[in-house]
């Protein structure tokens, strides 16, 4: 009988053909590193170069890989719930699919959750190498979002977390859910704590974030966070 994985690593993705042979390999060293028992679930969201044709291809190289796949573009947080929804270990890591998050960040991400009793640790990008204008963008909806929501959260944007799956059963689904998870999961009145991480600078492939998406769209989410804190009833007080 196979045994369950321990590890879920799940790779949201939208037309990153060019990057995920690299990424799958650079995610399997790190699981064969580690020693546990893992899988990799890459969500395609709906790409329209051939994601899909190469994860196909990749499953005989990865036998641990399990892609899924939208039907149609539903956004980074949809990706990401299909597949927190989808894994099976005890850890879900979440990270981006176009390499800019490295992989070896993962094995100290989870030595620090473990040593520290807590259920998420989530990276906090050093020495970015992104544009000026994303780097811009992102440092201005991260100083609204902690005065309004005085979470915290030093990088809100970082898709690289290492997070336990029960603490991920109870996530309301919304299309900024990605932006604002630590947030939630502190709402939850689960431990979340930060570690500074790597990054690297895109190699291949387009972003898919702007001012557009990232700002104005973020300040209205905020305020549905405020809203959501006031209003969420936890479940361990329904039996007081």
């Amino acid at each position: 009988m196979t045994q369950e994985p321990e590890i879920s690593i799940v790779l949201p993705g939208y037309n990153e053909a060019d990057n995920i042979d690299a990424m799958l390999a650079q995610v399997q060293t790190v699981l064969d590193k580690l020693g546990r028992r893992g899988e990799i679930i890459y969500v395609d969201d709906g790409s329209t170069d051939n994601s899909r044709q190469k994860l196909e291809a990749a499953r005989e190289r990865f036998p641990n890989l399990r892609p899924y796949y939208h039907r149609t573009n539903f956004g980074q947080s949809a990706a990401i719930l299909s597949g927190v929804r989808q894994a099976r270990g005890e850890l879900v890591i979440t990270m981006d699919s176009d390499l800019q998050n490295d992989p070896d960040d993962i094995p100290a991400m989870i030595e620090l959750l473990e040593r520290e009793k807590a259920d998420a640790v989530c990276g906090v990008r050093q020495k970015r190498q992104d544009s000026r204008m994303k780097l811009f963008s992102s440092r201005v909806a991260n100083r609204v979002r902690h005065w309004a929501l005085k979470d915290n959260i030093t990088d809100a944007g970082c898709a690289l977390r290492v997070m336990r799956r029960a603490a991920l059963e109870q996530l309301p689904a919304f299309r900024a859910l990605h932006r604002f998870l630590p947030t939630i999961l502190g709402i939850h009145g689960y431990k979340v704590i930060e570690m500074p991480i790597h990054h690297r600078a895109r190699q291949a492939g387009v972003s898919k974030y702007g001012v557009g998406n990232r700002i104005w769209v973020g300040i209205l989410d905020i305020y549905g966070l405020r809203w959501y804190r006031r209003r969420f009833l936890p479940p361990n007080r329904l039996n007081e």
